[in-house]
């Protein structure tokens, strides 16, 4: 992948004025997953900060069709659509279900492990901002030890975040992905890879939050860069079994020059009570995960 700006589709989807909050990192990655993407796109929604991006018709902020779903059908919603769109021979519509962690990790898991298996074709996108932040910042599957949600009763997060890319890699898909909106070419090229594949695809966002995180939203960009110069994220895909390091992390993985992770937590309020030997857990294990994946990745 090369970055060049002028391979982007200049049409905006995503219009202007919508409910969405200040430097969300949602916001930024959805512009250019819908460019990436295109006109022939159906989008599924569960209820989730994405829900209220989009807002209601006839004020919608997004000029795509979307369906609105339940938390925990999302991929169902998306395999009834393929569904149909293959009973009105329209192969040419992408099907996106797009879910944040809560319906992804937790609530969702059930469906999407179920298209997986049945290799649906559709792709399934998390935007994972570590909680469940449209109601409020409760824990979720995904949220790291250490972490101070509203629904933490002993102050921060004790267990560790879920690998739910793991988790999907286990179902043998065609095509996964990880990316930032920190990094939107990466973003960008990896969508237009994922629409031109057929069969579930699975891809990954991990999301910078400036009032769950705890940053002030003028550094949603600089957060989410300090995730993949810590390896606390790492841009990657696989394809047919094979791991590719993308972007940054390749560069990072040649130089050798990845960040502690201190760097990352210090700039978020949601850490400031996490103990020392979290942060040295936490440490152990980004460093654990970095080397496997280092290890796999074709350089």
């Amino acid at each position: 992948m090369h970055d060049n700006i002028f391979k982007i589709n200049d049409k905006e989807f995503l219009l202007p004025g919508n409910r969405s909050c200040q430097g969300c990192g949602l916001s930024l990655a959805y512009r250019f997953i819908l460019k990436a993407l295109r006109e022939n796109t159906i989008v599924a929604i569960p209820p989730s900060c994405l829900c209220v991006l989009h807002g209601l018709y006839p004020t919608a902020s997004v000029i795509i069709p979307a369906i609105n779903c339940t938390f925990a059908g999302n991929a169902a919603s998306a395999s009834g659509i393929v569904a149909a769109l293959k009973a009105l021979d329209k192969p040419d519509i992408t099907v996106l279900a797009l879910s944040g962690d809560g319906g992804t990790y937790d609530i969702g898991i059930q469906s999407l492990s179920g298209a997986a298996e049945r290799n649906t074709d559709f792709i399934f996108a998390c935007y994972d901002n570590e909680a469940y932040m449209n109601t409020g910042t409760q824990r979720s599957g995904a949220t790291p030890m250490g972490a101070i949600t509203t629904t933490t009763p002993l102050l921060t997060k004790r267990e560790k975040k879920k690998d739910f890319i793991k988790i999907m890699e286990a179902h043998d898909l065609p095509y996964l992905a990880t990316v930032s909106p920190s990094y939107p070419m990466d973003l960008y090229e990896k969508f237009v890879k994922a629409k031109r594949i057929k069969g579930t695809r699975y891809m990954h966002i991990d999301t910078p939050c400036p009032p769950g995180w705890g940053y002030a939203a003028k550094d949603t960009i600089k957060i989410g860069k300090l995730a993949i110069e810590t390896g606390i994220s790492i841009l990657f895909e696989i394809e047919k079994g094979k791991l590719r390091l993308t972007g940054r992390s390749e560069t990072i993985a040649k130089k050798g020059k990845k960040l502690p992770v201190v760097h990352y937590v210090e700039r978020q309020t949601r850490f400031k009570k996490m103990s020392m030997e979290q942060l040295s857990q936490l440490q152990s294990s980004v460093d654990d995960r970095w080397n496997e994946y280092v290890g796999r990745a074709e350089l």
